[in-house]
């Protein structure tokens, strides 16, 4: 007889899982969300997803399969979509570094110029993978062929995915940050939205988690809506739950878990940073992404240029990541981290982080009750 808290929602019911709570597909070159870590919150009864990002296709596959090594679970994988891409943008990371020195030259100058300041010799990330539509649809087919109970769209339209995944029995789920958005979503035939307010690390939109959840819910409903965005311990899962959310999906708060392979130093920016460190940058990836605060990114803000659309500044600044971890200045790194953060104070291990978001919740839901005289 287990003697684990008893804790569900619609969500468990319909992925399979014993919590509802998913933990995010970061991206980060796949460090953030590793497959010790995608276990691990599997294992601890909730789902853990893939950040396949900016990955190769077979390394993704490499990714699952190792995944699947440490956890019989129902696992999923998280893709950003093209969205509104430049259609003379070069395929490959190669073509186009060379696009963007003929075209953009004071952008590439710029980082080479932050470069030689901080005394860092140039390295170029080797793989070829950059967004577009064929690396995508090839990053999908390796999903689609790969043991996966979920694929999740971090941006961008999934319609054309939707009938293969369902002919997997895949749920298919959609990140959204408006309840335009949302509607968009459902149109796409996802089964799920993930609704991500604005305090949420990485790619995110404006609207704050509190005005957006309950605004998606009601767009969308009855399609089921996940909350992402502001939530690392019982009390934001309980408040999520209290909108009309199913579940939450959490990603900061699992950054600094011990099996997390973001670098050591980025993960104590977090436990050591306040939350209005963690600002929304353009200068990542050429979307609006929550950052953490470097002297990188104040150069770009002092510059008078203008962020380059994704592609292009993803690129720059993936070889700009690339150099400074090789020569041990991680201070420069890009860090996308929530909010959140200010209330992330020590490294746990996944189980542990599992483990209190769901004592936490069941112990704020009771206190709440107990709380409120209701006639």
């Amino acid at each position: 007889m287990s003697d684990r808290p008893t804790f569900r929602t619609q969500l468990c019911d319909i992925l399979e899982i014993e919590y509802p709570i998913m933990l995010a597909g970061m991206g980060s070159m796949g460090k953030a969300t590793p497959p010790a870590l995608v276990a691990a919150v599997s294992n601890a009864g909730g789902m853990g997803v893939i950040g396949g990002a900016g990955l190769e296709p077979e390394t993704i596959r490499q990714k699952i399969r190792e995944t699947r090594e440490l956890t019989d679970k129902p696992i999923g994988v998280d893709l950003l979509l093209p969205v509104n891409l430049d259609t003379n943008a070069e395929p490959t990371r190669t073509a186009l570094r060379q696009q963007i020195e003929r075209d953009y030259p004071k952008h590439y100058a710029l980082m080479r110029d932050q470069l030689a300041k901080h005394g860092v010799e140039e390295v170029r990330v080797e793989s070829e993978t950059v967004v577009s539509v064929d690396q995508t649809r090839a990053q999908v087919d390796v999903v689609l062929e790969e043991d996966v109970q979920v694929f999740a769209a971090g941006l961008g339209d999934p319609s054309w995915i939707v009938p293969q995944a369902h002919e997997k029995g895949m749920t298919v789920v959609g990140l959204v940050g408006s309840p335009r958005n949302a509607e968009r979503q459902v149109a796409a035939g996802c089964d799920i939205v993930i609704a991500q307010g604005y305090e949420a690390g990485g790619h995110t939109g404006k609207i704050a988690s509190l005005p957006l959840i309950p605004q998606v819910v009601d767009a969308v409903a009855p399609i089921p809506v996940v909350a992402a965005g502001g939530i690392a311990d019982g009390r934001g899962v309980a408040a999520a739950l209290s909108l009309g959310a199913i579940g939450v999906w959490v990603g900061t708060a699992f950054i600094v878990a011990e099996k997390g392979e973001t670098h050591e130093e980025n993960k104590q920016q977090i436990i050591d940073g306040h939350s209005q460190q963690f600002d929304p940058q353009r200068w990542y990836t050429g979307k609006p992404s929550r950052l953490f605060g470097n002297d990188y990114i104040k150069a770009w803000e002092a510059s008078g240029l203008d962020p380059l659309p994704l592609p292009y500044q993803r690129v720059i600044t993936d070889d700009f990541n690339e150099s400074v971890a090789a020569a041990g200045k991680l201070e420069l790194h890009m860090n996308p981290a929530g909010q959140i953060s200010g209330m992330i104070t020590e490294r746990k291990p996944a189980k542990q982080i599992m483990e209190e978001l769901v004592s936490g919740t069941i112990d704020v839901l009771n206190e709440t009750r107990d709380k409120v005289d209701i006639g």
